[in-house]
């Protein structure tokens, strides 16, 4: 089956800088349910075999929505890494619900540009790590999703911030640096990151969230993951007992590495794909 690609489409957002998007559909098919993927920390929608799992979801008939967070550190001319560290200085997780909801609202519109292709009655998130603990949020404040994926989700945003001394360190510097390993850029957070978690915490409770849940929701996590520990997940199924789990004997991002260089997933992913697949139908 033929697929047509539209590439680093960008979406208004309501935080000065774009959404950055991939559409991804089966040429001439047409009422394709949505399905929406989000990435994680220091991620993008471009990372690894990901866009290799995008394309084969959408082959089986799904109009596949591939976002960057409106600050993850990408550009429309550079979607791929992180040239823009003002940008993703000024990250914060109530941005990333806002920008979810922009682009929910942007494939669901009656004008949207896709929409004698779509059924958009039918909206999946699919959501990596961070992005699992956003798309458990969406799912629990916004009807128009109706399944949920979480891939190696953390369960609470807690422990994304410093500590005693060191938060204290943060405060009164205004900002915390994370070397990348892969870039080796020095990446920055400003304390605003920190802030605006204190000031909206209650509306950022992931495991509240995750016990709010009434749609199918399929919770998956390796469980060689060494980022995000598999207990992650079992706290995430004592919130919502209902979830579907598949644990697979895998790390935080199922085999696959930045480049990756191959047309093929990994063995890892390629399961999961299936996995996906099969729960989306």
């Amino acid at each position: 089956m033929s697929l047509i690609t539209h590439k680093n489409i960008p979406l208004v957002s309501k935080h000065q800088r774009p959404i950055i998007v991939d559409f991804i559909y089966a040429e001439g098919s047409t009422a394709q349910p949505i399905v929406l993927f989000c990435h994680g920390y220091k991620g993008f929608k471009d990372w690894g075999p990901w866009p290799l799992m995008c394309q084969a979801i959408a082959k089986e008939g799904y109009f596949v929505v591939a976002i960057n967070f409106s600050h993850n550190g990408g550009t429309i001319q550079e979607p791929i890494d992180f040239p823009d560290l003002e940008a993703f200085g000024n990250d914060n997780f109530s941005k990333h619900q806002d920008d979810l909801q922009s682009v929910i609202d942007e494939v669901t519109a009656s004008n949207f540009k896709f929409k004698t292709i779509v059924n958009s009655k039918q909206l999946t998130l699919i959501g990596h790590s961070r992005g699992g603990g956003a798309a458990i949020l969406k799912t629990a404040n916004e009807a128009k999703v109706t399944q949920l994926i979480t891939l190696a989700s953390i369960n609470t945003y807690d422990t994304s911030f410093l500590k005693g001394e060191a938060l204290e360190q943060w405060k009164k510097e205004g900002v915390w640096y994370i070397t990348n390993g892969r870039t080796q850029q020095k990446m920055p957070h400003y304390i605003q990151f920190y802030e605006d978690y204190e000031q909206h915490k209650e509306a950022l409770n992931i495991q509240k969230a995750a016990q709010d849940i009434n749609v199918a929701h399929l919770l998956v996590h390796g469980t060689e993951d060494t980022s995000v520990s598999i207990k992650s997940a079992e706290t995430i199924k004592k919130c919502n007992p209902k979830a579907i789990t598949y644990y697979p004997k895998t790390d935080h991002v199922f085999n696959g590495k930045h480049p990756w260089e191959s047309n093929t997933m990994p063995k890892a992913l390629e399961d999961l794909t299936t996995q996906i697949i099969r729960f989306l139908a």
